[in-house]
């Protein structure tokens, strides 16, 4: 690779410079062939991996700094889903060409979440080619089971848990991530405050690990709303074979700038119409927030948990035996569902 002046760096010095840190959970991190991490009696290691591709997942242009924040924060999202503590990760970057300044802001990005949480950088890859960023997380969770009905021995929050009569919630709000999508697409306008606003829950989303841990024995499933509320609730039905009743809304008001559209003034009234901000909550994708389920009698729990790590959650909706996700209104009148969660690969 070739320097901005043409002063070459090679691939062992980028590595060196700019991802090579102290790994003290590890038994061996960054310079070997295979990095080695010890497991404590009685834990199960949690393993996921999310990929980002420019042009895909996030705008070439985007800042290197929010842009290494996003790629640790959305494996974070999965292992806070799971209800598991985050231990380290591995980083494979395909990149142009090694730019310091774009290598340094990124790693700065990366590594400051890294800290907040944690978790070490213990291997991974890198080679030329078009920006892409491949990061695969582990976490740690007890063993033993404390879910109900036919569960693996594990305290890991499962997709597969909800039971006939829990509560469904969220927690956060949902939607922004799509709001501004909608702003930089050009399809809606919005002042340079809330683009802003919505902006960054885009690009440095919030990984509700802590929320995730106060959860275990006390949720019954989970999932990261990294497609869309109402597809992300999906797999849980599905994994767990029920059905469920969503209040759109309640759903409505998980849209952080709902009020900033509909306030008394009415000047932003017009902007976003009830279907859009139908669309961007229960369907916008990128919010990295928990969906998560729970007994009825749990209700004083969750609200503890959500106290417990400072993140707010909302109930909106149960789980039933019937088979299928309906809407219904603040009336109970039914809401038609032609909303649509993202899929890579659909027509």
């Amino acid at each position: 690779m070739v320097r901005p002046g043409g002063e070459s760096m090679g691939e062992f010095e980028l590595i060196r410079r700019y991802f090579t840190r102290p790994t003290p959970k590890a038994v061996l991190g960054v310079g070997d062939d295979c990095a080695l991490l010890p497991m404590a009696a009685g834990m199960q290691m949690a393993v996921s991996s999310d990929m980002l591709v420019a042009g895909r997942h996030f705008f070439p242009d985007v800042d290197p700094r929010t842009l290494g924040h996003k790629a640790l924060a959305v494996n974070l999202s999965d292992l806070a889903a799971c209800g598991a503590r985050p231990v380290a990760f591995t980083l494979a970057l395909a990149l142009p060409d090694a730019n310091p300044a774009w290598l340094q802001a990124f790693s700065d990005g990366l590594f400051g979440l890294a800290d907040a949480h944690g978790c070490e950088l213990i291997g991974g890859d890198t080679t030329q080619g078009p920006l892409n960023i491949c990061i695969t997380v582990f976490g740690e969770v007890p063993a033993g089971s404390v879910q109900r009905g036919s569960q693996p021995d594990t305290q890991a929050i499962l997709r597969s848990g909800a039971q006939t009569g829990d509560d469904i919630y969220v927690s956060g709000t949902l939607g922004d991530a799509r709001l501004a999508l909608e702003a930089m697409q050009g399809r809606i306008q919005l002042s340079a405050a809330a683009l802003a606003s919505a902006r960054q829950r885009l690009e440095q989303p919030t990984p509700r690990v802590a929320l995730g841990l106060a959860l275990r024995g006390i949720a019954s499933a989970a999932a990261d709303i990294s497609d869309g509320l109402l597809g992300d609730l999906g797999h849980i039905l599905e994994r767990s074979a029920r059905g469920a009743t969503v209040n759109t809304e309640l759903a409505i008001n998980l849209l952080a700038m709902h009020a900033y559209f509909t306030g008394a003034s009415g000047k932003f009234g017009n902007m976003l119409s009830p279907q859009l901000t139908l669309q961007c909550v229960l369907a916008g994708g990128d919010d990295y927030e928990l969906v998560f389920t729970a007994p009825a009698a749990q209700r004083s729990a969750v609200l503890a948990a959500s106290h417990s790590s400072e993140t707010p959650v909302t109930r909106i909706g149960q789980i039933e035996a019937a088979h299928g996700l309906r809407l219904v209104d603040g009336h109970g009148a039914a809401v038609a569902n032609t909303f649509t969660s993202f899929d890579h690969f659909a027509p």
